[in-house]
């Protein structure tokens, strides 16, 4: 969903260096809700190594896309059945 905004900055001075982003307050209401419903949980040492590899992976082009994913679970559910 696209919401065209008008926007407006905020000189460094006031913000003692800090990017602000100002937005309505309707749309912060509604954020503040989804983060009310939507848990957010830490990533454990383990996920985070995992997390950081699966990103390295990705820049060197080591993934599959989801077709190709898709494409393989058929083929395994095809060889079982």
């Amino acid at each position: 969903m696209y919401v065209h905004m008008n926007s407006i900055t905020i000189p460094r001075k006031i913000t003692k260096g800090e990017e602000l982003v100002v937005i309505p307050r309707k749309i912060y209401e509604e954020y503040l809700k989804l983060r009310k419903a939507i848990p957010i949980m830490k990533m454990t040492k383990v996920e985070k190594r995992e997390w950081e590899k699966a990103k390295k992976d990705h820049e060197k082009g080591k993934y599959i896309t989801l077709e190709e994913f898709e494409s393989e679970l058929d083929d395994t559910h095809k060889r079982k059945g």
